[in-house]
């Protein structure tokens, strides 16, 4: 019964690649940019709010991208290579100095938690592709749904967990510690990247050559 509505497998991949992309570690330091004029209670409250808004923004795109796809007449294969792609360049910031660069707390909007933390820095293209890629995967829209979202819920309780300890962590981790390990993220993204744009083209051929 259960096989029925949970795929095991999609769950796993899906949480692999989404935190991996969304990359709550690295999010620390520019998370203690964001807030480093606000109390501790208006920090926990920021990282409530950056985890909520990112959490509703991955989720809608879970429950509607399938429709989104059919309205503009793309393909699965063609989300999987444009989507690979994509993941590609978020996994090359990963792995340069792009990804270090913090946004000036002066220069971002007084409520820094819903723009640029909550997205588009956790809920960027890279996420909302991998989720809709992830959900159209699946053998059934209903296994898509609920392994996906089960998928989202996992990441966005470690996003939080992550933000709301933040100080604690980076003191733990240290800057270099948290680099190393943004830096491990960007390569298995981009082996994600390469295996998704893999799929994808070998996908398209064959719909062409069954056509």
């Amino acid at each position: 019964m259960l096989a029925n509505v949970f795929d095991l497998t999609l769950f796993a991949t899906a949480l692999t690649t989404i935190l991996v992309i969304q990359d709550p570690l690295g999010a620390i330091p520019i998370f203690l940019s964001l807030t480093s004029r606000q109390t501790d209670a208006e920090r926990t409250r920021s990282a409530r709010q950056a985890t909520l808004v990112s959490f509703a923004v991955i989720l809608a795109f879970a429950i509607f991208g399938r429709y989104i796809l059919r309205f503009l007449g793309i393909t699965v294969p063609a989300l999987q290579i444009s989507g690979g792609l994509l993941l590609l360049l978020v996994a090359l910031e990963l792995l340069t100095d792009k990804a270090d660069e913090h946004p000036d707390p002066d220069a971002v909007a007084t409520n820094a938690a819903l723009v640029p933390l909550g997205t588009p820095l956790l809920a960027g293209p890279g996420a909302i592709v991998a989720t809709m890629v992830a959900v159209d995967s699946a053998s059934g829209p209903v296994i898509g749904w609920v392994s996906v979202t089960a998928a989202i819920v996992v990441t966005h309780l470690i996003i939080w967990v992550a933000l709301r300890f933040s100080v604690g962590l980076h003191r733990l981790l240290g800057e270099s510690a948290i680099q190393v390990l943004t830096r491990i993220f960007g390569l298995l993204l981009a082996a994600i990247a390469v295996q998704m744009i893999a799929d994808g083209v070998l996908a398209y051929v064959d719909t062409v050559m069954g056509a």
